[in-house]
């Protein structure tokens, strides 16, 4: 069969095969790095423009030489050769030829690769979403990714298990907070139960992320931080993200008891929007005063 005849199936709605998908792909990244080498001119990366050059932007010569990789491997890559491509060189062009991050995270997909530095903001968190986390107030709710970042919030879950405003942007991160925070420790009713289940789903999901370098810093300062932590992780357990009912310990209101439900911000289980909606009469009325009071302290809103 051919490759129009393949494309054109695929068109129609026929699954591609793990070969067809792949050459597409192949040919998408060398047409990608084709367009991104021509629109470079040599000036902006320290080149000298000399005066026969009639290639648009680039030579393949010299891109290869900006990413300290072989000529005759680089031009492979711009004809769609069937070759593998190691994160440090995909890393080492993405430099080269001057990628944004929106293009960066375009070149690692194309590549089959996991960006070794991705960006730290989630694209995901956009201002539609912001406003989304304030109506639902009076009820707590957040953005987290994958690792437990918390990326946004809204003013009841700033107040929820402590005062979210007043943590570090760097630490905002549940694993963090549920082992090493005293104010959030002390916020959950079950803690040991929490952070045995907080242990086994971080372990499942980094299956995925072993060689990321903020998943392994992240596991190295818990290492470091927390013997409870370690000794949860040591147990070797995996678990999948589910829906649960918590308890919470507030200090303004008391005791509130919460229907937590995760909706999937994408198709994978990376960002997702966590939310906590009374399991009570009881709670319902305490999480709206805790907004009220969240309102008259001048809590941010979601961000």
């Amino acid at each position: 069969m051919t490759t129009t005849a393949q494309e054109s199936m695929a068109a129609a709605g026929t699954p591609r095969s793990p070969e067809t998908a792949s050459r597409v792909r192949r040919h998408e990244l060398a047409a990608f790095l084709r367009s991104r080498r021509e629109r470079i001119a040599p000036e902006q990366v320290g080149l000298p423009r000399g005066r026969r050059r009639r290639t648009p932007g680039l030579r393949r010569e010299e891109v290869a030489q900006l990413s300290a990789v072989g000529v005759t491997w680089y031009t492979w890559l711009e004809q769609a050769r069937d070759i593998q491509v190691s994160v440090q060189v995909i890393d080492a062009l993405a430099r080269a030829l001057l990628l944004d991050r929106t293009e960066r995270a375009h070149l690692f997909q194309l590549a089959g690769a996991v960006d070794p530095t991705p960006a730290t903001d989630c694209p995901s968190v956009t201002p539609a979403l912001r406003a989304l986390l304030e109506q639902f107030e009076p009820y707590p709710a957040c953005v987290q990714n994958s690792r437990y970042d918390i990326l946004a919030h809204n003013r009841t879950y700033g107040l929820l298990l402590c005062d979210l405003d007043a943590v570090p942007a760097e630490d905002r991160n549940c694993m963090i907070l549920s082992f090493t925070h005293e104010d959030w420790r002390s916020s959950i009713v079950h803690l040991e139960e929490t952070q045995r289940l907080m242990a086994a789903r971080f372990r499942a999901t980094m299956a995925g992320h072993l060689t990321e370098p903020a998943w392994k810093m992240l596991l190295k300062r818990l290492r470091a931080e927390s013997a409870e932590f370690l000794e949860a992780w040591e147990r070797y357990e995996v678990v999948a993200h589910r829906g649960k009912r918590k308890e919470f310990r507030n200090r303004y209101v008391g005791r509130v008891s919460v229907d937590h439900t995760d909706l999937w911000l994408g198709p994978e289980a990376g960002p997702r929007m966590v939310t906590y909606a009374p399991a009570d009469p009881v709670s319902r009325e305490r999480l709206e005063k805790l907004h009220a009071i969240a309102l008259g302290r001048g809590a941010t809103s979601p961000g």
